[in-house]
């Protein structure tokens, strides 16, 4: 059941109580929070650990066989952009789930839009690679 702006907790001069103040303090929780959802990311996801695996061989060598050094970032970038896409179909699933543990065709719509999205990374970060390492 989603949130009403109305509904949702509020705090001082109506900012939502789910949201910090700022300043350092948030800074520190932001990276709390950012170090929880790796660990459990790690945790809970077989495909976030089959491409981390993969990926981290894959930037300790970008170094030695890259021809230069923006190839060598847009190698990297393409890795870490895997990564970044798995966390946040991972997040849409959490979600998914959350909402209804029963098949819902709008959930499962969700759900195969997040995983055509790794699909898509996953191709990109392959032909970067193959483009930037072709003879």
């Amino acid at each position: 059941m989603p949130i009403e702006p109305s509904s949702a907790p509020q705090g001082e001069a109506g900012h939502s109580a789910f949201k910090s103040r700022g300043g350092l303090g948030r800074i520190l929780a932001a990276l709390r929070y950012s170090v929880a959802g790796f660990r459990a990311a790690v945790r809970h996801e077989a495909a976030f650990r089959q491409e981390l695996a993969l990926g981290v061989p894959m930037l300790l060598l970008v170094p030695f066989i890259a021809p230069g050094r923006w190839q060598g970032l847009l190698m990297a970038a393409s890795v870490v952009l895997v990564w970044i896409v798995e966390l946040l179909n991972s997040a849409l699933e959490a979600v998914a789930d959350a909402v209804s543990p029963q098949p819902h065709a709008m959930l499962g719509r969700a759900k195969d839009l997040g995983s055509a999205a790794v699909m898509l990374s996953l191709v990109s970060a392959a032909a970067v690679w193959v483009v930037v390492l072709w003879p």
